[in-house]
């Protein structure tokens, strides 16, 4: 695995707003729109989260299968790779990428016993043939580097690592996995964000250490202000919302 971000395939992969937030040919004809396909992956990647917690794994694996399954969906469309199918999918290869690894039959009973809905009910091979498909979809390039560590030695560095500072912090580290920010900006950039979203709700004066650091301000706040955009269009996202968009694929979630 890449030790350096800068010399990493993720940071050569690393993608403009426009080319993310493309809707497939394949999927506009079933009428699926630009906001459908974000609502579509948002909710996917909720289901990940929820799947992960019932096979137990660690937090890096479920951000690094959100991350596939992003990917995935800027090269291949909706319609030919079931979001139901590619989610675990995207689990059970990123448990094995970060050495963690998930049977895909543990998978299938939790799936199983979490969705009554059949479009759910996959078994092991469709998952092995998935990975194969997934694999070929991310050009091999499993490496995913995450804002974790970077947002640790920041708060360290500001002196800012007590209890209340980091749970917000990582609280909202987790939730740009909800947005696409992992595949346009790099992670160090993400963590700052958080970290400077953390200090305005937390009322903390922190411009004199933003100020000493290298980076360019101008993109961390514009960073946090799509994660502060997110958050108010979140309370407006329904389940009818949801359902409307997979009803497009004719998938019903």
């Amino acid at each position: 695995m890449a030790a350096n971000f800068w010399t990493s395939s993720h940071y050569k992969q690393l993608l403009e707003q426009e080319e993310v937030d493309v809707v497939h040919p394949m999927d506009k004809e079933k009428g699926i729109n630009l906001e459908d396909f974000k609502l579509i992956k948002l909710h996917m990647a909720n289901y990940v989260w929820k799947l992960a917690q019932h096979v137990k794994v660690r937090q890096r694996v479920v951000a690094t299968a959100v991350s596939y399954m992003r990917r995935v969906y800027t090269r291949k469309s909706l319609t030919e790779y079931d979001p139901r199918l590619v989610a675990p999918t995207c689990l059970y290869l990123a448990s094995k990428a970060e050495e963690s690894t998930v049977q895909a039959r543990l998978l299938v009973f939790y799936i199983k016993k979490l969705y009554s809905d059949d479009k759910y009910r996959y078994e092991i091979k469709d998952i092995l043939e998935m990975e194969m498909k997934i694999l070929e979809a991310l050009n091999y390039y499993l490496v995913v580097f995450h804002p974790y560590r970077a947002l640790i030695q920041f708060l360290q560095d500001a002196g800012m690592n007590d209890m209340s500072m980091t749970q917000l912090s990582w609280g909202l580290v987790n939730d740009t996995y909800r947005m696409d920010l992992i595949l346009m900006h790099p992670p160090h950039l993400i963590a700052l964000a958080c970290l400077y979203i953390a200090t305005v709700y937390r009322e903390k004066d922190a411009t004199a250490w933003f100020e000493e650091l290298r980076v360019d301000m101008n993109v961390v706040k514009n960073i946090s202000m799509e994660i502060l955009d997110f958050y108010e269009n979140h309370r407006l996202i329904t389940d009818e919302r949801i359902n409307v968009a997979f009803n497009k694929l004719a998938f019903k979630p």
